[in-house]
């Protein structure tokens, strides 16, 4: 009998994450998330100023200080003892005013009041039991808030290593869901149709999705650095989506 993958054990195997690779990260994530996710985000989201804010799921908390550098008032949840801690830190250090949370989202405790909107960035396919999740992302939002969430692109997973491999984009299993394994804790593969399927559920309305590519300039720059980074021109590896709670 296979055992079924529990929140729980994610976020033991996000624990391992390292304190080395948070402190490479700042002060606004990784490369795709500079380039890509970053902007489509802040995008969507508007003027963020005085509005009270989720980031669920915050990890080392870089786009909390993101939106409150940028006026927001920004309660952050985040399940891992490290991760949380090092929020923690440098929220002393700086002194945002950012309140942080601990806690798994599938069950998130009472935070104070409804949200105008929820940021959950690359969150939801590292969640075994994410229809929790974003329920109570949804839930957290006042009527006619705004969740704003971002995946790895179901139809183009993988892309970097598959396109060094072959050239070119290869797909083999779509609409089956399955574990993805990476470095730390493995992603978790869903369709397109799961995630859009379920906002619809619990009574969203869709406003927007993006499929950002990468600049081709910046593509240029880092093609010695990250053999393969052409691609990211040419396919989209993150789906963005927004939505209004009904």
């Amino acid at each position: 009998m296979t055992t079924q993958p529990t929140n729980e054990a994610a976020i033991q195997q996000w624990n391992t994450f390292p304190r080395e690779a948070m402190e490479a990260m700042e002060p606004d994530g990784d490369f795709a998330k500079r380039h890509l996710i970053n902007p489509v985000l802040l995008r969507m989201l508007g003027d963020v100023r005085g509005r009270r804010l989720l980031d669920a799921g915050c990890g080392h908390g870089y786009f909390s200080r993101m939106l409150a550098a940028r006026g927001a008032h920004v309660t952050a949840v985040e399940p891992t003892d490290g991760m949380l801690a090092y929020a923690r830190q440098k929220e002393d250090a700086l002194g945002q005013g950012i309140r942080y949370v601990q806690a798994d989202l599938a069950r998130l405790p009472d935070l104070g009041g409804d949200f105008d909107a929820v940021v959950c960035s690359m969150v939801l396919p590292a969640v075994p039991d994410w229809k929790p999740a974003m329920r109570a992302c949804v839930q957290a939002l006042r009527p006619g808030g705004l969740l704003v969430f971002s995946v790895n692109h179901p139809a183009f997973e993988q892309l970097l290593t598959t396109w060094r491999t072959h050239g070119a984009y290869r797909l083999s299993r779509y609409l089956e869901e399955y574990e993805i394994p990476q470095t730390y804790a493995p992603a978790f593969h869903r369709p397109i149709s799961a995630y859009l399927n379920e906002l619809s559920a619990l009574g969203c309305r869709l406003r927007e999705c993006a499929e950002p590519g990468l600049d081709p300039g910046i593509a240029q720059e880092a093609q010695h650095t990250t053999p393969g980074i052409e691609s990211y021109v040419h396919l989209p590896n993150f789906l963005i989506v927004a939505a209004e709670r009904g």
